[in-house]
Parts: C-alpha cells; sequence; structure tokens
C-alpha cells in the first residue's frame, strides 16, 4: 500500500492550466475576505504574499482554517520547499500522513518557513498497519518526531480498518493531555461513525473524505451536519481525472468571474463549508488557489456544477 502512495505520480500530475482565464492574474498581497470573520496567517517579512483564510469552529471550539494546503507526494526536499512556499503565501492549515511517508519533509519545510508554530494547523493520520492502542501511541509519536513538533492541531484515523477501537482510546487519551488538539476520523462511512459513536467519549472533530465536483457526497455532508463533524474533503481536485481541470461547465462559469477552473471549484467547496486542501508543487498555483474569496458563485451556478456529480468515486483502486 505504501508503494501506491509513494510511487512516481506522473499518471495523475495532469496538465492543471489547460483553461486559462482571460486576463488573469495573480492577486499577491490583495486582502481577501472570506464570508465570516477571518484570521491573517503569514510567514515571515519575506513573505511574497499574505492572505486572509476564513476560518470554521470545530465541536470542540477549534478554529480551522477553511483552506489549507495538501501534501501527499511531496517529498524531501522539494516537499519541504513547497510547504515553505505554502506558508510564505498565507496557508497555515498544512495536511499530512505516516503514509505519505513525507513528515520529515514537513517538518523541515515547517521550519524553513520561520513561522511561529502557534500560527499553523497541522493534520497527521494514524496509517491501518499502526492501528491499535499501544501501536497508535507509538506511531503518534514517530509522526511528531519527524514532525519536529510538541503537539499536532488534527490527527485523523485513516481508514476505517483494523483495532478502530484502540486506536480512538489512544487518540483520546492524547487528546486529554494536550498532544492534540482536535481528533479525527478519514473515510468513515456513517455506519462505521455510527459504530465509534458506541464507545467514544469523545466525538470525532472532523471526517476528511472524497469529495469534489464529480463526486460530491451530498448525503455524507448532510449526515456529518447531523453528527456535528466538519466535513473536510481530499483530492479537491480529483487529482484531475475526469478532466477536472478543463471541464466546460465549470470553464464557462468561471470565465464570468474570470477565474479558472481549480478556483470555480475550491470556491464551491467554500460555499459548501467544506474544508478543502489542495496540493500544488507550483508557487504559483499554490497563490491562484488563494484567490478564491473576492467572488461568489450564484445559486444557479451551485445548481449548475450540482448536475456535474456522478455519485461515484474517482479513486476506484483506493477503495
Amino acid at each position: 500500500m505504501k508503494e501506491k502512495f509513494n510511487k512516481e505520480n506522473s499518471r495523475k500530475e495532469m496538465k492543471r492550466r489547460e483553461f486559462i482565464r482571460v486576463g488573469a492574474s495573480f492577486a499577491a498581497g490583495a486582502g481577501l475576505v472570506g464570508l465570516g470573520s477571518t484570521k491573517l496567517f503569514a510567514a515571515n517579512s519575506n513573505s511574497v504574499a499574505q492572505t486572509t483564510i476564513e476560518n470554521v469552529t470545530l465541536n470542540n471550539g477549534v478554529q480551522m482554517p477553511i483552506l489549507g494546503f495538501g501534501t501527499l507526494y511531496l517529498n524531501d526536499e522539494k516537499g519541504a520547499q513547497c510547504v515553505a512556499d505554502a506558508i510564505s503565501l498565507g496557508y497555515c492549515l498544512i495536511d499530512t500522513a505516516t503514509i505519505y511517508g513525507n513528515e520529515a519533509a514537513v517538518g523541515a519545510g515547517i521550519k524553513k518557513s520561520g513561522i511561529d508554530r502557534e500560527k499553523l494547523f497541522v493534520t497527521s493520520k494514524l496509517w491501518v498497519d499502526d492501528s491499535g492502542y499501544e501501536k497508535g501511541k507509538a506511531a503518534f509519536q514517530t509522526s511528531l518526531d519527524k514532525l519536529g513538533l510538541d503537539y499536532l492541531d488534527l490527527y485523523l484515523i485513516h481508514r476505517p480498518r483494523g483495532d478502530v477501537k484502540g486506536s480512538w482510546k489512544a487518540m483520546e487519551e492524547l487528546y486529554k493531555e494536550g498532544k492534540i488538539k482536535a481528533i479525527g476520523i478519514s473515510n468513515f462511512e456513517d455506519h462505521q461513525i455510527d459504530e465509534l459513536l458506541e464507545y467514544a467519549t469523545i466525538k470525532p472533530a472532523v471526517n476528511q473524505i472524497e469529495t469534489h465536483a464529480f463526486f460530491q457526497q451530498s448525503k455524507a455532508r448532510k449526515s456529518l451536519l447531523d453528527y456535528g463533524v466538519q466535513m473536510e474533503a481530499w483530492s479537491p481536485f480529483a487529482q484531475g481525472r475526469n478532466e477536472l481541470f478543463t471541464n466546460q461547465t465549470l470553464a464557462t462559469i468561471g470565465k464570468k468571474y474570470n477565474k479558472n477552473n481549480a478556483q470555480v471549484s475550491l470556491r464551491w467547496h467554500y460555499q459548501r463549508g467544506i474544508v478543502a486542501i489542495p496540493r500544488s508543487s507550483q508557487k504559483a498555483h499554490m497563490q491562484e488557489n488563494l484567490n478564491i474569496f473576492d467572488f461568489e458563485l450564484s445559486d444557479d451556478d451551485m445548481k449548475t456544477i450540482a448536475a456535474l456529480d456522478l455519485n461515484k468515486t474517482q479513486f476506484p483502486e483506493w477503495e
């Protein structure tokens, strides 16, 4: 399984900007305003640009940025530089996982950025092979050591497999000790959440699942709202699958606002109240992904995008 996550991702690294918006320009340094209260996150005085990102409030009161930076496939020195670049632009939610094999690179990028730890929101995840009480605690400490941090803002059970009950008990204890600010899950379906809630003393704060224009997870979104669990999207662009970056429906909508498909997609997530963690190795694309707070999709736009839903995963090999 690790080979699947760490292999060269050339097939999935599709050309992102085949659709170029007319008159595109990066609003470097612009104050972008969200729909609610906002907070500024910036790396240091050498930052190229600093962007304001809105927070969502998790069920334990912790504030989590609604837009962050994903790090899957970003490894070694390149990965560290990408993380430092993202932070310099204003990202403070940084998402990694044990199975990505890049926690040390992410930690190096954080250190390179020079940002105060308190300004970051760092997420990692417990892999299936490390499930259980004792193994889970040991794996968490390994992740913390690789990242070079004293605590995590969010720690997730990556998949609902193995000894989930033991893992959750370990995470609850780490949470109570202050080593994790919020605990959650990833790729859990409703019945698996119900099972966890039968023994959990702390409700999951987040469920990170696949969701994008082609797999909108409307039922899961409603269920998570009912549970009081924040929905977070991994691969909000479906890694470019099904030609998302050149989709004509998204392009037509984007043309009205002088935005590209990626920006329309992220704005769609934002207006649905979903945390998104797009990944890019290109600093220009990182900046573009931040420039989604200066326009608003209309109700008709949202309905048009809703019609793109295929209601099935675009990653069948990960099932």
